[in-house]
């Protein structure tokens, strides 16, 4: 199934807290304006509605019908019974509904719901980061290609997902991907998400200034004064960027140590990985120490930031042994040092997820 050149028409929906942006792809693009509608987060009857109202109007704007529903919804939820759970930021949905379902018997098509972590690596597995490395593989004359993907998304909270060979990896609950839910490396009695998130930046950014919290700047603003482009402390700008940094790492490193594959970074957040990278690398390139006080890596593979110039060309400076088999003539290609690459999102998080989304819905129907 070539995604770029598939006639089918999928609805799709980015679903907020803020607003509900409906629209409808086709052969992998966009194909409609984008409608937006504010949720009605604390009503269910209005809140559905909403959700009927968008995909009704996104329909009257095609000119055949379209063959599925798939969107992002927020979890905890059965994405594959359609059932959401209790959100944070969709009071409405408390107890449980069955969305999917509701969708289902109101437009007569299929309706595929995830979580949005998961579609957002799932778009950047097939349309965006891991063919952008593989590209860059085949460019340099280098035959390996990369199969596996680990997608996190910074912003209001962190989320991740997991794709294997094209597969998206929901988990028996559809609870795979979960990372917000790691220990915090810098107090480990609370989650990562405190440490990586638009609220952690902020509050380290209070803590360090000696600033309320509650007149803390944005973390767009935080960037910029770390790069001296705004008023305000800088160097508690940069320790609010290098503490994220050092728990992202963490997490990332437990992560490739499981499921050894690429990495691609997306969410608002991502837009300051230059500030966030550093930290990030040195936690990944740090080393255990055992009771003999030997040291070694903490992770197998060697880990490259391919958004740095210097670091995609030593990615991509692929060194090869040739070896010899005993008793035949024959030479095999050995690569002694295993590469993770890691970079950014190459096509913004926003449609990677509506890729994800769409590709998931016509895999889904084959």
């Amino acid at each position: 199934m070539d995604l770029n050149t598939d006639k089918r028409i999928v609805l799709t929906l980015d679903a907020g807290g803020t607003n509900f942006v409906f629209s409808a792809i086709q052969a992998n693009k966009e194909i409609t304006e984008h409608i937006t509608l504010p949720p009605n987060a604390d009503n269910l009857e209005k809140c559905v509605d909403t959700i009927t109202e968008g995909f009704r109007s996104v329909m009257g704007k095609l000119k055949r019908k379209p063959v599925a529903i798939s969107f992002a919804f927020p979890g905890p939820g059965d994405y594959v019974t359609g059932v959401i759970g209790d959100l944070n930021n969709l009071p409405a949905f408390k107890g449980g509904v069955p969305l999917g379902p509701i969708l289902s018997n109101t437009f007569d098509l299929p309706v595929f719901i995830n979580n949005d972590g998961d579609l957002y690596t799932y778009g950047e597995a097939l349309s965006g980061f891991l063919p952008y490395v593989n590209k860059l593989l085949q460019d340099a004359g280098i035959a390996r290609q990369y199969h596996n993907l680990l997608g996190f998304t910074l912003g209001t909270g962190f989320g991740g997902g997991l794709v294997r060979n094209t597969e998206l990896i929901r988990g028996d609950n559809s609870a795979a991907g979960e990372v917000w839910l790691f220990r915090n490396r810098l107090n480990p009695s609370t989650n990562a998400e405190e440490g990586i998130s638009i609220r952690a930046i902020k509050r380290v950014y209070a803590e360090q200034s000696g600033m309320d919290i509650y007149s803390t700047p944005e973390p767009k603003d935080i960037f910029e004064i770390a790069l001296g482009k705004q008023d305000g402390n800088v160097w508690a700008a940069l320790e609010a960027f290098r503490q994220l940094g050092i728990v992202l790492g963490d997490v990332l490193g437990n992560l490739i140590t499981v499921f050894d594959g690429a990495v691609v970074i997306g969410g608002g957040i991502s837009a300051a990985m230059s500030l966030i990278f550093p930290s990030m690398m040195e936690e990944l390139e740090s080393k255990y120490t055992d009771y003999n006080e030997r040291s070694y890596p903490r992770l197998v593979q060697k880990v490259y930031n391919i958004t740095d110039p210097e670091s995609r060309m030593n990615f991509l400076n692929w060194k090869e042994k040739n070896l010899k088999v005993p008793g035949k003539n024959e030479l095999i290609k050995y690569t002694p040092e295993p590469r993770i690459p890691i970079g950014i999102s190459e096509i913004g998080t926003s449609k990677a997820i509506s890729l994800g989304a769409y590709a998931f819905a016509l895999n889904s129907l084959c």
